[in-house]
């Protein structure tokens, strides 16, 4: 039997067949959904909220500020009306590399024929000729370089997408040899360059126009920072953020798309808040061969810091058909079995014509990979990994992750004013749902006081196993033992009533108490 799976010696492989029960938390896994044309109504976005999406995209490669504003609008009335906390993430459009067609005519390129890439925008885009948007091409690339172009959000159908192979460089036009007949039709593709640098800025003047006004607005969640390449681009990010009001509070997300950005993963690791695996970039970078190992052992060092690990582009036949292929239904399952926090959907839900059932179908299949997930291996893999060096708080709440084994507890209750004790926990992948009951701070910045709590419980929401609950602002983090007893009732009792909490099951309780954190073990009566 395989050690990382958790299966019964003699299991009868029809049992694999029988239905799932019925669970309050469907899957302990995150799915974050991108909103676009197909998934920007309040009807579409409820059902995706109910459907199991945590986080919603917004994704500022295409739309202008006000489209993307209605989308967010319409997200908020769908949160009140399900009662569903959404945790919102701007996805930056970094140094990416564009065809500009301004008529949106398909262009037909032919296999063996010659194609030029020109920086020159006043001119039209033809099956000879297609206008960029950089101008640094022709000193970054040499002959016989690999160029790929495709559809933003491509399917892999290889009729949207072509590749090429540099043939020569006059002044600054780029002349390629079309490798492979297609049609590309539409209003954005993507250019990407095979391993090779783009001298252009990670956060790019539009990018900081965007978060500046649209971000700062809406207080946005977690920065998706495109094409991170160094850890220097997460600090510029940081010290961007640090200035804009609420969004020192909002996490950055590292976006690993091309090798520059895999060479340099520890150092990024250390300075971002958790990193997307942008898999279909990678996938080009990267030879096909080696896309799994680096996707396994990314996931490993995000886990072992304690960070969370987003996959992209798992189902991505799923923009036009009802059911993903066999390989997709098992890529799923793999990277969640990894140890991946979040599946990405892209395509999927932003222009594909089934966002509900795709995010359903991936949160069913992330739920059946949890049931085999070797928790106990993967608990003591992590404590193992930590050492000696574990901080006072991580001690503490790894301990309690090892109590709810032990007493086989039904969920985690965590109280926390700024998340990370519940995050702490949720790195020990126990097997129970963690409760991160949010007590909002009081704070001042000399003109008025307002609490704080809203930010630490929606960026959770892509964490994997934590269910964030707002407490009411009256109960202060550091507060008495009533008021601790209090919270803990009105933990316990929306427990009870959700159904995850039932008579006689055991429930592990972490909290702060004055300076001290504390972990007990409560069995609830009838």
């Amino acid at each position: 039997m395989n050690p990382h799976l958790n299966l019964e010696e003699n299991m009868k492989l029809a049992s694999v067949l029988e239905p799932s029960k019925p669970s309050f938390f469907p899957a302990m896994s995150k799915i974050v959904g991108t909103l676009g044309p197909q998934s920007r109504s309040v009807e579409i976005i409820s059902n995706c909220l109910k459907a199991g999406m945590s986080v919603a995209r917004f994704d500022f490669s295409w739309g202008d500020t006000d489209y993307h504003q209605e989308t967010l609008d319409n997200l908020k009335i769908a949160v009140k009306s399900t009662k569903k906390l959404c945790g919102v993430m701007l996805d930056t459009v970094g140094p990416e590399l564009q065809v500009i067609n301004k008529k949106e005519t398909p262009i037909s390129l032919q296999e063996d024929s010659f194609v030029v890439l020109t920086p020159d925008l006043d001119k039209e885009a033809t099956s000879c000729l297609l206008p960029i948007n950089f101008t640094g091409l022709s000193t970054a690339v040499k002959k016989g370089d690999t160029i790929f172009i495709g559809q933003y959000l491509f399917t892999g159908n290889e009729t949207t997408s072509v590749w090429l192979e540099v043939a020569e460089v006059n002044g600054e036009d780029v002349v390629c040899l079309v490798k492979n007949s297609a049609t590309l039709s539409g209003l954005l593709y993507t250019l990407h360059v095979s391993q090779i640098h783009i001298n252009l800025p990670t956060l790019t003047d539009k990018d900081k126009e965007v978060i500046s006004s649209w971000g700062v607005r809406n207080s946005i969640d977690i920065l998706s920072l495109s094409y991170t390449r160094h850890a220097e681009d997460v600090r510029h990010a940081r010290e961007f953020l640090s200035k804009l009001g609420d969004l020192y509070q909002t996490q950055i997300f590292a976006k690993i798309e091309n090798v520059e950005g895999l060479t340099h993963f520890d150092e990024i690791l250390q300075e971002a808040d958790g990193v997307i695996l942008s898999r279909g970039n990678l996938g080009i970078d990267l030879p096909p061969e080696k896309v799994f190992l680096f996707q396994k052992t990314a996931v490993f060092k995000c886990n072992m810091a304690g960070k969370p690990a987003v996959v992209t582009r798992v189902v991505d036949s799923m923009t036009e058909n009802l059911r993903p292929t066999r390989a997709e239904a098992t890529d799923v399952a793999n990277a969640i079995l990894d140890g991946s926090d979040a599946i990405l959907l892209g395509a999927e839900t932003l222009r594909g014509l089934y966002p509900v059932e795709t995010i359903s179908t991936v949160g069913r299949i992330c739920a059946e990979a949890e049931k085999v997930f070797n928790y106990d291996l993967y608990y003591k893999r992590a404590v193992k990994h930590a050492g000696d060096a574990m901080s006072h708080l991580e001690s503490i709440t790894s301990t309690a992750v090892r109590a709810a084994i032990k007493v086989k507890a039904s969920v985690i209750l965590c109280f926390t004013s700024t998340g990370r004790a519940a995050r702490f926990i949720a790195k020990y992948k126990p097997i129970t749902p963690v409760i991160s009951v949010v007590i909002p701070r009081l704070k001042t910045n000399q003109v008025r006081w307002t609490f704080t709590g809203a930010f630490e419980a929606r960026q959770s929401l892509i964490v994997r196993g934590i269910f964030p609950m707002l407490a009411d602002a009256r109960h202060q983090a550091e507060s008495t033992n009533s008021t601790n007893e209090s919270v803990l009732k009105v933990a316990l009792d929306h427990g009870k009533a959700h159904g995850f909490i039932k008579p006689h099951d055991r429930v592990v309780v972490c909290q702060k108490l004055g300076d001290a954190y504390v972990v007990k073990i409560l069995e609830l009566e009838d």
